[in-house]
């Protein structure tokens, strides 16, 4: 059990090395592609994309064949994507490597939820839900800190085949080692959370009904929009484009911005088992204990940052690290409510579902940073500016305030239908 999740987990920390690859080195990947504001984001914005398109298609298919040979493909497929990255001769051909790349990511995550669904009993959910988002943290210091390090000290190929070559390696740990299901389990066995009915899973289920009645509950799509709201800020930052504001904006060294994104990472870590442990505890007032408060503190420290007369402190931007790094434990709370409203034989395209809200969210604050610098001028890394950047990190506000405002309206309909929430009479 833990072994087969040691793997799953380990094979995490290397898509999300994978996925913030280009946090650390956008500055280089600008040079040597190019590449303005704009095209740089689409990088990252049509890396999430993909992604968050396959996490549909991806439920599904763990639903009807387990973990192990989804997650397999997608291993493979992040190398291919790294591989081509290696060698990319124009920006064209890295923008595709970053979706091929992104098609790969989108397994890796749902498959190890769908382990831990699978191999743990159902009480440990949250903790090991956390656990596993904790550990999977570790990536982005790898992106950060050693992987820059291997880039300027031998070359961009060499560095990207690097990763390459690791994603062979866990692609033959995962088909050796991950199994879908307990030996004493011939098949999987779903409660429905609503009914009780008790019901084998088969992969005969139709698409349609399984992804109709997953959105149809009001639970799951509150795990979307609580995906969607909490770790897009965090993720916009740590994807793209917080090392170019913290170097070309606020003038720090690459030491000192690698201090701040490095405080993202473990105060992240720091967060996830608290939030876990209040999630498990109160299931009930999991969005007013952990996701309202999240989102409260990420505008309030940005607008402070942003509002600073000239360049912000270092000790503020650090607290806007330690604020950021709020989101991604939240969000994990989307997917307490998915495993709690969906029965077993539709938990994977529910975890899809609510999956893809956070990088729908991500991909539009990637994009619309990049649009708001191209609109100001300030496009490429010599014309950077901290005005710029100010107004451009201002786009985020208005996904704040919609993701804000359909989460309150699913929390309530997901407590009526709970029987915790009464409707209001009509006059």
């Amino acid at each position: 059990m833990w072994l087969i999740w040691s793997v799953g987990v380990a094979g995490y920390v290397l898509s999300i090395t994978n996925r913030t690859s280009l946090s650390a080195v956008g500055v280089d990947a600008a040079h040597l592609f190019q590449a303005d504001a704009s095209t740089l984001s689409l990088f990252a914005v049509l890396q999430l994309a993909v992604y968050g398109l396959m996490q549909i298609p991806v439920g599904v298919l763990l639903d009807r064949f387990g973990s192990r040979p989804i997650m397999v493909a997608g291993m493979i497929l992040m190398m291919v994507g790294q591989l081509v990255m290696a060698f990319a001769p124009n920006v064209g051909v890295a923008i595709v490597a970053r979706m091929i790349l992104g098609a790969g990511d989108a397994a890796i995550f749902p498959g190890v939820l769908r382990l831990v669904a699978t191999w743990f009993p159902a009480q440990r959910g949250p903790l090991m839900a956390q656990l596993t988002g904790i550990v999977g943290q570790l990536g982005q210091l790898v992106a950060l800190l050693p992987f820059p390090v291997l880039l300027h000290s031998t070359t961009w190929s060499v560095a990207f085949g690097s990763l390459a070559g690791l994603g062979v390696l866990f692609s033959v740990l995962m088909f050796a080692l991950i199994r879908n299901r307990p030996a004493d389990l011939a098949e999987d066995v779903s409660v429905n959370t609503d009914t009780g009915v008790i019901r084998v899973v088969t992969s005969q289920i139709d698409l349609r009904v399984s992804l109709r009645e997953a959105l149809a509950h009001p639970g799951t799509r509150l795990g979307f929009w609580t995906h969607f709201t909490t770790p897009f800020a965090g993720t916009a930052f740590m994807m793209l484009w917080g090392i170019p504001f913290l170097t070309n904006g606020e003038h720090l060294s690459i030491g000192a911005a690698s201090l701040v994104t490095t405080v993202y990472v473990v105060f992240g870590i720091l967060f996830g088992p608290v939030m876990g442990a209040l999630s498990s505890r109160h299931p009930t007032s999991r969005s007013l204990m952990i996701v309202l408060p999240t989102i409260g503190v990420q505008v309030l420290v940005w607008l402070a940052v942003l509002l600073w007369p000239g360049t912000a402190p270092l000790w503020l931007l650090l607290l806007l690290a330690v604020a950021l790094a709020t989101g991604g434990p939240a969000s994990m709370v989307a997917f307490d409510h998915a495993r709690t409203h969906n029965p077993q034989h539709r938990l994977s395209t529910a975890t899809g579902v609510v999956n893809g809200g956070g990088f729908l969210a991500g991909l539009l604050a990637i994009f619309l940073i990049g649009l708001a610098l191209d609109l100001q001028g300030a496009g490429t890394p010599d014309t950077y500016t901290l005005d710029a950047f100010r107004w451009a990190f201002l786009t985020q506000i208005p996904l704040w305030l919609i993701g804000t405002g359909f989460l309150i309206r699913e929390r309530r309909l997901t407590r009526r239908v709970l029987g915790l929430e009464r409707r209001p009479r009509r006059s």
